[in-house]
């Protein structure tokens, strides 16, 4: 009875790893298809996807750059935002913290469809000219920043507040025990909120879709607007595969390292 409990609950623990990585597997070993359409099946192995994306002659490598780019410069500044909010937040009266936690929550809980509306809205009724990029800029700020103030927060909480007061009593300025005390504690939080904003900005259509100059494409709104059509298309897309085979492996291996090296820190502990 014990046996079949046990092999029921790895069944099942199997049967959600199948379905969460079972399209990504999928698309990575299609990376390596000679063919340009999944429905053609299986045409051979070759590196023909890999070698059309990396030339930076084709759209998918320098649409992946700018996309990259722009996730980069949004996450740094949604951190920045986001972190001086946070403490900001922790640092306020409770009536005042409470109300500012509960608007920080709104954009969370709302659905980016209606942020990215609401924000496009906003932009017309301004007149913002979009091929400044501030539009695109401040809309996937508007997305990302709350996510590191509740990455930021509960480090705060985690935080001993006596090293802070101890910098002050030693003579340290605000500015000096907030960078020497504060933000060494925080740090995980912030590490944490600019990968999550990272992650948010590549993966945002929604808001890129209404905000961003004609001329700009990120990986979202480059997939979604190929022309089924067009000749090219499906060649591009097979591209993408390759994308996205890549940062899986990235991935994997980055995981795989992390937990070596926890494995050999919590060894070296021990002894």
């Amino acid at each position: 009875m014990v046996k079949v409990k046990s092999i029921l609950k790895w069944a099942f623990i199997g049967l959600i790893l199948l379905f969460i990585y079972f399209p990504i597997i999928f698309l990575t070993i299609n990376s390596f298809n000679a063919s340009d359409m999944i429905q053609s099946g299986w045409m051979g192995f070759s590196w023909e996807h890999y070698a059309y994306f990396f030339n930076f002659e084709n759209e998918p490598l320098r649409v992946v750059l700018q996309t990259i780019l722009l996730a980069l410069i949004v996450a740094f500044l949604s951190t920045v935002l986001g972190t001086v909010g946070a403490i900001g937040i922790f640092y306020s009266k409770k009536r005042a913290s409470g109300m500012l936690s509960a608007v920080n929550r709104i954009p969370v809980i709302n659905a980016e469809v209606v942020t990215a509306i609401s924000f496009a809205l906003f932009v017309s009724f301004f007149s913002i000219d979009k091929s400044t990029y501030v539009p695109l800029v401040l809309g996937q700020m508007i997305l990302c920043t709350p996510f590191v103030v509740l990455s930021v927060i509960p480090k705060l909480r985690q935080m001993d507040n006596n090293l802070y007061e101890a910098a002050l009593d030693l003579g340290a300025s605000p500015a000096k025990a907030l960078f020497t005390v504060i933000i060494p504690q925080i740090l995980p939080g912030i590490i944490a909120g600019f990968l999550l904003s990272v992650t948010l900005s590549l993966d945002d259509y929604v808001i890129a879709a209404y905000t961003k100059p004609d001329s700009f494409k990120t990986i979202s709104t480059h997939i979604y607007g190929l022309d089924k059509n067009n000749v090219i298309g499906p060649q591009i897309k097979a591209a993408y595969w390759a994308f996205t085979a890549i940062i899986f492996f990235i991935i994997v291996a980055v995981v795989i390292a992390a937990n070596v090296l926890s494995y050999k820190n919590a060894r070296s502990k021990k002894k």
